[in-house]
């Protein structure tokens, strides 16, 4: 088993901190190090925490002077199960390759994120969302049980009709009950590697939000980018993108002869070394202005490959980097239905303060799982990505924060670098169910990560 000692940072790039990482193959092996972690006394018991492809923005795979399992060579692997619509995969399993599969077989994940570069792991511990939440909720809904090695090294096989309480505080809970090592999981089936996508280009907020609430139900995936530079009476354009899994006769002929040919690419890679604010307010104004102008004003039935529709940044390696040596900051949180004027606030206040925010986009969530840590719930999310080096950014989104709070909403752990405890306790109610259910299997509290520890968790 490979060990060594690494500076960790999440994709935002912001504080690294420097654990010892381990990569296990087997579950054996998973079971060796959290009993080893858990064997450590004083100053030098540290915790330990898993890791999958980092792509949490801020510090939840991090475990400063701690263990950090990583799990990318957790005895890879999948097996579909056509009668049952499942797969079974390790917890390290990228979507990236299960997709590359389960696309030449006829099927797709239930959920995936802005990014295919996620681990199966990753994304039970985050409970990520996609696209579809509206109509298919978040990715825990569809597991159907899961392996977890607990901190006495116990390996525990869980789903939501056997140790519900454990399984639904391991989905949403950030690594916190165990470190997961497969997992069972729906698959839906296409018929093609393509969607079939609407657009329409939105003048305004109040337009957004009134396509969104009239159209969405109609369509499996709705995405929108908005504007947030725009001011006056454009405040919160938007280009709206919703979309159909492509049937075989909705496709160009040319592509009817292969029809599940599914080739993502990465066309470019941000370079190593990228000057202090190149994204400002003024690059990236310029950048909506043409984005917006390029979009079609409606347009009806567009063919797109699946992951120019799904993960268009991942296009571009590592792009992160673009935000320059200082990281980025991605704040993501939902307001409720009915809590519109909050949204416009913070919408306003980005504007006015002109924060370059590259890409933003706004969706509406469904019912949410029963996970007490579990990030989505009925109403409007807003993701924006902002430099971590902006002037007044601490102060800004920690007015945003407070709006979040009193409106009945909550911020994403996975995306957050920056919150403060209080407020993030507050914000999910059911903490203490949660940390009841951590404190049943991990007593002398083993597993911690950075974000954890920042937290309180």
């Amino acid at each position: 088993m490979r060990r060594q000692r690494r500076l960790l940072t999440g994709w935002g790039r912001t504080a690294p901190t420097a654990a010892t990482v381990a990569r296990p193959r087997t579950t054996e092996e998973v079971a060796l190090l959290l009993r080893e972690a858990g064997r450590r006394e004083g100053t030098r018991r540290r915790g330990a925490i898993a890791r999958g492809l980092g792509r949490s923005y801020g510090d939840a795979a991090q475990c400063a002077g701690g263990l950090v399992v990583d799990c990318a060579d957790l005895a890879p692997g999948y097996r579909i199960d056509p009668e049952s619509s499942t797969v079974t995969a390790s917890s390290g399993t990228s979507l990236a390759d299960l997709m590359e599969h389960l696309v030449e077989h006829g099927y797709f994940v239930p959920v995936t994120p802005g990014t295919r570069h996620v681990t199966v792991g990753g994304a039970i511990s985050a409970d990520i969302h996609g696209k579809n939440h509206h109509v298919d909720s978040s990715f825990g809904a569809h597991v159907r049980s899961l392996t977890l090695v607990t901190p006495d090294g116990a390996e525990r096989r869980i789903g939501p009709d056997r140790d519900p309480d454990l399984f639904w505080a391991t989905v949403g809970g950030m690594g916190m009950t165990g470190v997961i090592t497969e997992a069972t999981f729906g698959i839906i089936p296409v018929e093609t590697a393509g969607v079939r996508v609407d657009t329409d280009r939105t003048p305004d907020l109040d337009s957004t939000l009134a396509v969104m609430s009239e159209t969405d139900d109609h369509y499996h995936y709705t995405v929108c980018w908005i504007d947030l530079l725009a001011r006056g009476r454009a405040m919160g354009r938007g280009v709206l993108t919703r979309a159909h899994h492509a049937q075989v006769t909705d496709l160009p002929p040319r592509r009817r002869r292969a029809p599940l040919r599914y080739t993502p690419r990465t066309v470019a890679g941000a370079p190593l070394r990228v000057p202090p604010r190149l994204l400002n307010t003024w690059s990236v104004r310029a950048f909506n202005t043409a984005y917006y102008a390029r979009a079609p004003k409606r347009a009806r039935g567009q063919i797109h490959e699946l992951s120019s529709f799904f993960h268009p940044l991942d296009a571009v390696r590592d792009w992160n980097r673009m935000y320059g040596p200082h990281g980025l900051v991605q704040y993501q949180f939902v307001v409720p239905f009915g809590e519109e004027p909050t949204l416009r606030r913070i919408v306003a206040r980005l504007a006015s303060a002109g924060a370059p925010s590259f890409l933003a986009v706004l969706k509406r969530f469904g019912e949410g799982t029963p996970a007490p840590l579990s990030f989505p719930c009925p109403g409007w999310t807003l993701a924006l990505d902002l430099p971590a080096d902006l002037p007044g950014l601490a102060r800004l989104l920690r007015s945003f924060d407070e709006q979040v709070l009193a409106a009945g909403g909550r911020l994403y752990l996975a995306k957050d670098s920056r919150a403060e405890p209080a407020v993030v306790h507050a914000m999910y109610p059911r903490l203490g169910e949660w940390r009841r259910v951590r404190q049943s299997v991990d007593p002398e509290g083993v597993l911690v990560s950075d974000l954890a520890r920042r937290l309180e968790l």
